[in-house]
């Protein structure tokens, strides 16, 4: 391998000689470089990747890989290796094929007077052109740095544009690793309306660093680091950006690579070894206009998610739902251009600056001039800073629609939203004292007070008590700022044939649910509150809030609501095969699931699990997991159900107690049943029992065998400790499986059933020993695996603080006092 890569190494550069400069009518042949003075860099003839042909290029001298920083002939390759870099009388560097003689490339002629031109590799890498010893910049001839390829250079190289001139210099991708020629990926200063850097694809903005404010970059607000100094020049001549680099013990260079993404590499100068300090896009929120216009990228995780302004709704509510986010959103008023509008702004801190391609700016007004200027414009529509040093200063306008736009954890900019003064909260945006915030909280401790107390005189007359409650569902949708499509009343009542008994698909804590069928023939399944529900009131807000900012595959899809006079119901996508337990507990369905088909079932479910556990936006707790909440579509593919009784946890929170406990007896584990307290492992453990019912074909409630008291965990630790864990499988299922499949489906479930949360393991952990060959470690005890009796009663005995539950299917709530 070392010789390959010597040889590789030779073929690419070939260096027999060097020499520091070119004179009038000298040249250097293919095998010969021009060496910097410094030792740094090396110019000559070299071939890419693995194709055979030679370009004249500039690259580090002693550094592994190759690091090519500049080629001429990007876009005109020797086809051999007879190639030749000669200086012309007339100021030209040209590249010569040596064995037609012709002309394979040439800088461009100077119109000065031309006297003894030498080309000279700088040591910035910048090969150029002197005219005779003339040093300075604006004196040379001819210089590579006005010619970019894909890489930018600190330490002189600009890019920009010169008004006067009407040049451009900007960085454009390799259209390979073997071919330089110009690719599809730019980056270069757009200077239309402010100055920003834009990656784009041919003419398409691909990613935007944003505007200039005097520290850096609105789309990359990140401390200046003290080892460079970043220089933004704007002016009626010219406008362009280059950095220098304080501590000239680095080492660092930017490239553009093929893919459209920008790496950026660093090293120690008395190194050999580049490293990559920076690649590619950040985040999905930095892809160009993800959210559409008037709506702002945020990160949950590392998963995109888009919300409107203040002021603003979705132009496509069913879009919005499924997370197709790029029409963005529209204002919820027109302006009014009258003259007579009480509109006012509402900051947002640590933002990208939306894009300033169509703004307005002025250097000298300060921010309250800014505000002024906008509000007399009824097409304005949001006013910053254009510089945040010492207190901000200018002003940058923005009229009709903002694009473009992301939150910032820090660093971000501040940024003032034009809004209808109905949609301002006045005690927060025109700086009220404390004393106003406590008269409203005061305020609305007695208002919620009286509502509970209303709701309690009315409980006989549920229908008032509704309806104060309907109230209180659509204050959740706007204060959450969920926009959910809504189905009129009489749609729903016809779809259902008048909520039929024939078309009742079943019934859980919140209310019954039945199949609709819509006129175009779409399916639904709608859930409608029960007038005597013990729950749903905290568990709509929970099914709206939660699954509404959910979109997986293996979680079922909220497709809107109904909201009108009594009713209250949610509409979800149709699953014609209903539930997990209406078929595997069933004597003639469980027939229809062979091996496969359960080995696919236990994977969708652990990975909707993971996606609400670590991927989702909001980190969800179920805490009613179980097999009539796993829902399965027209192919058998599950999808988790039922969020009435999910949780979020918050930034680094791994859990959390509740004196409500709330689930299914046979799902909970003791922890959360005993003192209250859950966790993404109480879902672990829920899930542990379905891998040991899916394998099994039977429910952990309702095994016991008469001879050791177990229940269906007793029994499958029982066979895995004898080494008979196969016999837990389906009989209808022997000889027709993988055993080492279902071998390992039982010690994942039951080391997610294990009685200490911390020994049970994450669902990434499960989903990765669910298919991987790799030895899984060894499951402890399971919790709860004994069963003396059936009945409620005898359990409480078994454990005196464990709650009564409900012996069947529907999940149930406890308060306890703690």
């Amino acid at each position: 391998m070392l010789l390959l890569f010597w040889l590789f190494l030779f073929s690419c550069i070939r260096t027999s000689t060097s020499t520091d400069s070119l004179a009038l009518n000298q040249s250097i042949s293919d095998g010969e470089t021009l060496v910097s003075e410094d030792g740094t860099f090396e110019a000559g003839f070299f071939s890419p990747g693995t194709s055979s042909n030679r370009y004249l290029g500039v690259w580090y001298k002693n550094v592994t890989p190759l690091t090519v920083v500049w080629v001429a002939n990007r876009e005109t390759p020797l086809q051999d290796d007879s190639g030749v870099l000669k200086v012309h009388e007339k100021g030209a560097l040209v590249i010569l094929s040596g064995t037609t003689g012709s002309t394979v490339w040439s800088s461009n002629t100077s119109s000065k007077a031309v006297k003894n031109p030498t080309a000279q590799l700088l040591n910035n890498g910048n090969l150029v052109l002197r005219n005779g010893q003339d040093s300075k910049e604006d004196l040379f001839l001819w210089q590579g740095y006005d010619h970019p390829s894909d890489t930018f250079m600190p330490g002189g190289m600009k890019l920009g544009w010169n008004f006067v001139t009407g040049k451009e210099r900007f960085v454009s991708s390799w259209k390979s690793a073997d071919d330089p020629a110009p690719g599809e990926y730019s980056l270069r200063i757009d200077h239309l309306g402010y100055p920003q850097f834009i990656t784009f694809k041919g003419s398409r903005k691909k990613f935007r660093g944003g505007s200039w404010n005097g520290v850096g970059f609105s789309g990359y607000p990140t401390h200046q680091l003290t080892q460079f100094r970043s220089i933004f020049v704007f002016n009626e001549r010219e406008v362009y950006y280059e950095c220098e680099i304080l501590d000239k013990s680095i080492i660092s260079i930017y490239t553009l690579t093929p893919s459209g993404l920008g790496q950026t590499y660093a090293w120690q100068r008395n190194t050999s070894s580049r490293n990559v300090i920076s690649s590619g896009v950040q985040d999905e929120c930095e892809k160009y206009g993800l959210c559409g216009a008037n709506s702002i990228c945020k990160l949950d995780g590392s998963l995109p998610a888009c919300e409107c302004l203040k002021g603003y709704v979705p132009k496509f509510p069913e879009q919005w739902n499924i997370s197709y986010w790029s029409n963005g959103c529209v204002s919820k008023k027109k302006p009014d251009c009258r003259g007579n509008t009480t509109d006012g702004f509402w900051r947002y801190a640590d933002m990208k600056l939306p894009d300033t391609n169509t703004s307005w700016f002025n250097k000298t007004m300060n921010l309250e001039e800014c505000q002024k200027t906008c509000l007399k414009n009824c097409s304005c529509t949001a006013y910053a800073n254009l510089d945040i040093r010492n207190g901000g200063s200018g002003c940058l306008l923005w009229f009709n629609k903002m694009l473009d736009m992301k939150k910032f954890s820090q660093w971000g900019q501040d940024l003032y939203i034009r809004v209808p003064s109905s949609e301002l909260d006045y005690a927060m945006a025109n700086g009220q004292g404390n004393r106003k915030k406590l008269v409203g909280i005061a305020v609305g401790v007695i208002i919620f007070g009286l509502t509970i107390c209303a709701c309690i005189l009315l409980n006989k007359k549920r229908g008032v008590a509704r309806i104060i409650y309907r109230k209180h569902y659509e204050s959740i949708l706007k204060n959450e700022e969920i926009y959910l499509p809504t189905f009129d009343l009489a749609i729903i009542a016809k779809a259902t044939d008048n909520f039929s008994s024939s078309n009742k698909l079943g019934e859980g804590g919140f209310g019954p649910v039945y199949k609709g069928t819509l006129a175009d023939g779409k399916e639904l399944a709608v859930k409608r509150l029960s007038e005597n529900s013990g729950q749903g009131l905290e568990e709509f807000k929970n099914e709206v809030v939660l699954i509404a900012k959910l979109q997986h595959r293996n979680l079922v899809k909220l497709l809107g609501c109904c909201i009108e006079g009594e009713e209250i119901m949610l509409v979800y996508e149709y699953m014609p095969n209903k539930s997990l337990d209406n078929f595997i507990f069933d004597e003639t369905k469980r027939k229809l699931l062979d091996w496969p088909m359960r080995f696919k079932i236990i994977g969708g479910i652990a990975r909707g699990l993971l996606y609400l556990h670590q991927d989702s936006r909001l980190r969800i707790v179920h805490r009613d997991l179980k097999t009539s909440n796993i829902l399965l579509d027209a192919n058998l593919d599950p999808k988790i159900s039922d969020f009435g009784l999910a949780r979020t946890l918050l930034g680094d929170q791994i859990g959390a107690n509740t004196t409500r406990v709330a689930g299914t007896y046979g799902y909970m584990p003791p922890e959360y049943a005993v003192r209250g307290h859950f966790s993404m492992k109480s879902d672990v453990f829920s899930y542990g029992v379905i891998i040991l019912e899916v394998v099994s074909g039977k429910k952990n409630r309702e095994f016991s065998d008469s001879e050791h008291y177990l229940n269906l965990l007793g029994h499958a630790w029982m066979l895995w400790s004898e080494g008979k864990e196969l016999e837990l499988l389906d009989e209808l299922l022997e000889g027709i499986c993988t055993p080492s499949e279902v071998t390992r489906c039982i010690q994942v479930g039951l080391l997610c059933v294990q009685q200490r949360p911390e020994d049970r393991p994450d669902m990434s952990s499960v989903v990765l020993m669910l298919n991987g060959e790799k030895l899984l470690p060894k499951p402890k005890v399971p919790a709860f695996y004994i069963e003396r009796d059936v009945t409620p009663e005898a359990d409480s005995l078994l454990m005196p603080n464990y709650p009564v539950f409900s012996p069947n299917e529907i999940s149930m709530t406890i308060l306890e006092a703690r």
